[in-house]
């Protein structure tokens, strides 16, 4: 049996690629990211046991953070580019980011926290771990792009990173909930609060270790040269070049942004509440999908990576999204047509049939999510090739800015919709009667915005002509034209 070609072998381009230890120690970064993502969600309880903040100043606190995180994200671009020591730069960053983000949230649930400080301290705190948060993500997002470059590897970093991501915070919320909790009376308090914080940061510590051992290799001045003789200082017009100028990455901002903003909002508390505790009736069907879908999930990411590295990342975007549509409309149409009741009966058909969807539904979207990794490392290669500058926390930056901004939302649209059907001084409560208006507006958002956000990607994706192909060409052209800089600069040596 003749070997099977590789992706260098078909397509005339020497590809970069990562060992799979090196892959896996990289994707350990969700340790890092779930981990303090498990613990900033504990922030509200933390404000109010520790800092005496009220539920509304807590609302004004969060939003106006996130908002400056989305603002901080591009500014690390600066502090990208200058770093360069003799231990690299993304070790470096990466290190620096988690001992400023866990010294932070160190003093927010643990140090000063119920010592008698106000929302000042608090506030502070938070902008320190925003601070450190975004340096340390910032950085995981360019390593993608720096570990390889071949098509066929690039989703499968995807995968990796996705699984993480999709385990670790189940695995913390049982820590959490039924470990720690438990042990401090079951309730919030700053007992707890402060063993949380301990766990959390301790899983993120080891995460980074692992992280700074996979992505050695790649911690080297070569990897992050551009095609130009002199490297030039970035400067903020390059950020407003990148973003004017480089279609790929409009065309995900556009795409992504849209579908973020969508699945945020119907993903938020008030929205469940009113889908399993007022429209099906049963809150307790939540928590089963999650558990369920968790192993399945990944399996479809799998499928996902090894249909992205067969057609690209922008079919294969384009593609999953059609199967999310799709499924997301059937499910709708079942919701309209059958008692929403029956869901909650144990092994009915209803609720048979709704686990079935969802679990279609969860697996399209987490292949669209691995697609998405390996795309936004492609428009990092293309502006490679556009401009000789290899700028990839600026095409990181850039992109969660907008992201950011946008999504920000995304509790504020939840509230009105609420509010619509008459929840304007309470939060609904499982149990509360299921009237005609709150069936669709949940119905809307919970479905209507998906498919919006959806149709926004398809029209994206018309206008990016970044596909496999397109691709191909931008690798050989990074390669010849290294290969010419390469040449250029012997020859001055020589003379």
């Amino acid at each position: 049996m003749s070997k099977k070609p590789t992706a260098s072998e078909m397509d005339g381009v020497q590809y970069r690629r990562a060992k799979l230890w090196q892959i896996i120690l990289y994707a350990c970064n969700g340790l890092v990211g779930m981990s303090v993502y498990s613990l900033i969600n504990l922030a509200s309880y933390s404000a109010s046991i520790g800092y005496g903040v009220t539920t509304i100043v807590i609302g004004y606190i969060l939003t106006c953070t996130r908002i400056l995180d989305g603002v901080t994200d591009p500014l690390l671009a600066f502090i990208y580019d200058k770093v360069n020591t003799r231990f690299g730069k993304l070790r470096v960053l990466l290190i620096a980011g988690f001992l400023i983000e866990g010294a932070a949230l160190l003093g927010m649930f643990s140090l000063f926290s119920s010592k008698g400080f106000g929302w000042i301290t608090f506030t502070l705190l938070y902008i320190v771990y925003v601070i450190g948060y975004t340096i340390t993500n910032m950085t995981a997002q360019t390593i993608p792009a720096i570990m390889s470059n071949d098509p066929k590897q690039r989703p499968t970093i995807g995968v990796w990173t996705t699984a993480f991501n999709y385990l670790v915070p189940m695995i913390m919320m049982m820590v959490l909930n039924m470990v720690l909790l438990p042990m401090f009376g079951g309730e919030y308090n700053q007992a707890f609060l402060s063993a949380a914080c301990y766990v959390c940061l301790a899983m993120g510590a080891v995460g980074t270790v692992l992280v700074c051992v996979g992505v050695s290799a790649f911690d080297k001045p070569e990897y992050f040269s551009g095609l130009k003789k002199k490297k030039e200082p970035l400067k903020l017009k390059d950020m407003a070049d990148i973003l004017a100028h480089n279609r790929p990455l409009q065309c995900y901002i556009a795409s992504n942004a849209s579908d973020k903003i969508a699945q945020q909002t119907a993903s938020q508390s008030v929205i469940t509440t009113l889908l399993f505790g007022i429209v099906i009736g049963n809150m307790g069907i939540s928590t089963m999908l999650t558990v369920v879908s968790m192993i399945p999930s990944i399996l479809f990411a799998v499928v996902g990576a090894k249909y992205a590295g067969k057609h690209g990342s922008r079919k294969a975007i384009v593609t999953w999204t059609w199967v999310s549509m799709a499924i997301s409309i059937v499910t709708l149409l079942f919701f309209v047509v059958i008692d929403t009741s029956q869901i909650a009966v144990m092994m009915s058909p209803a609720m048979i049939l709704y686990v079935l969807l969802t679990l279609a539904q969860n697996g399209s979207n987490m292949c669209i999510t691995t697609a998405n990794t390996s795309f936004m490392a492609d428009t990092i290669d293309y502006e490679l090739d556009r401009s000789g500058k290899y700028v990839p926390a600026v095409v990181t930056g850039t992109y969660s800015l907008v992201d950011k901004l946008i999504t920000a939302f995304s509790a504020t649209i939840a509230a009105g919709a609420v509010a619509l059907v008459g929840y304007t001084h309470t939060m609904p409560q499982p149990g509360d009667a299921c009237t005609t208006a709150l069936f669709w507006v949940t119905m809307a958002v919970k479905f209507g915005l998906p498919i919006l956000g959806w149709l926004c990607t398809l029209l994206a994706m018309r206008f990016c002509k970044l596909d496999k192909e397109e691709m191909v060409n931008v690798q050989k052209r990074i390669a010849e034209k290294k290969a010419e800089l390469r040449h250029k600069v012997i020859e001055e040596n020589l003379q």
